[in-house]
């Protein structure tokens, strides 16, 4: 009965977060090798930096992640890229999912926080997937805020992802 039940505890949920978008969706996504600097929100919004940060497995790793904002999908990017988008005031729900890496449901990452008008935010996904042979570990996605020093030296560095739903 209890190794049954802890299985029942492991299966993913039947149904997506409420922070992520449809799970039919996917997006097809280029990379502009524009470099630029962080845009200041636009009057009375917030501005959300999503930056993929493929840490140390470079770009060797072609995952497609999917960002939700408040139950739609915002974008999607790949390969040590970003996008930003542009949101009002108050609080946020956001969902981080892999949609080209086994089932929709799987590789869900959730975060959340309170937009204030005028100020700039930066969340990185990191999807990590067994570093070694030596030590593997089990592939989880991390999403999480980082720091506003940290968003702005990855985002001159790395490419802008334009992400376009495919029909």
């Amino acid at each position: 009965f209890l190794f049954a039940a802890s299985a029942f505890a492991q299966t993913p949920p039947a149904i997506a977060p409420a922070a992520c978008g449809p799970a039919e969706a996917s997006f097809d996504v280029a990379l502009e090798n524009t470099k630029s600097t962080p845009a200041q929100p636009d009057a009375g919004k917030a501005e959300v930096y999503f930056i993929q940060d493929d840490g140390p497995m470079g770009n060797h790793q072609h995952i497609t992640l999917r960002i939700g904002l408040d139950g739609a999908w915002a974008g999607a990017y790949k390969q040590n890229s970003y996008f930003s988008v542009s949101v009002e005031p108050g609080e946020h729900h956001l969902c981080a999912n892999a949609q080209s890496f086994g089932s929709p449901r799987k590789f869900v990452a959730l975060a959340h926080f309170m937009a204030v008008p005028g100020k700039v935010y930066y969340f990185r996904t990191q999807l990590f997937a067994g570093l070694t042979t030596l030590y593997p570990t089990p592939p989880h996605l991390d999403f999480d805020p980082i720091d506003s020093d940290e968003g702005k030296y990855l985002i001159t560095s790395f490419p802008l992802s334009v992400s376009y739903p495919k029909k």
